[in-house]
């Protein structure tokens, strides 16, 4: 196989755009690199299309729920917690399963002033219906990554959000509800 690439024709290339155009002098390792977070952005937005078309539910409601269901009483603190998100949107995350019926509140037993969090069967239904992984691809497959590799691109990352001067408020936010 020849390493030589052939030069799209004038014509052609006036009449038919890059389907995702790359900034103007982009190196090939710039286009490749952007190629790269497309992939990986599709992947994250198919899946959670997948989930909402399936359950009808977010993908962010998904994963709280398959939680409360494994740890039938969490607080929402501890939903908050395990989710890695801030309390408030915990707390919003609840209220939507509320209002659908998919889990019901409660004073907890033990101190009256905390919240338990339980399923209801309609969640179970949901849950079983669901496609996986309920805390979505890209955790998923961070989760799958070996040490080394996890500390270089979180090192790689850092330096690309510094450039970006991106807000970082963010980072307790789900990927389903970007």
């Amino acid at each position: 196989m020849s390493s030589k690439s052939v030069a799209p024709s004038t014509a052609s290339s006036m009449t038919q755009p890059p389907t995702h155009p790359s900034p103007p002098n982009a190196t090939e390792t710039q286009k490749q690199v952007l190629r790269q977070f497309r992939i990986v952005f599709n992947a994250v937005k198919t899946h959670f299309r997948q989930v909402e078309k399936s359950v009808g539910i977010g993908g962010a409601q998904l994963w709280a729920l398959s939680l409360i269901q494994q740890h039938p009483g969490m607080g929402v603190g501890e939903l908050a917690l395990a989710m890695d998100v801030h309390q408030s949107t915990a707390s919003n995350l609840v209220r939507a399963l509320v209002e659908q019926g998919l889990i019901k509140t409660a004073k907890s037993e033990k101190d009256g002033r905390a919240v338990v969090l339980t399923v209801l069967p309609a969640a179970n239904r949901v849950i079983t219906k669901a496609p996986t992984p309920f805390t979505g691809v890209l955790p998923e497959a961070l989760a799958r990554l070996d040490p080394a590799t996890l500390k270089r691109l979180d090192r790689d990352l850092s330096k690309l959000i510094a450039l970006l001067e991106a807000d970082e408020s963010a980072a307790n936010t789900p990927l389903g509800q970007l």
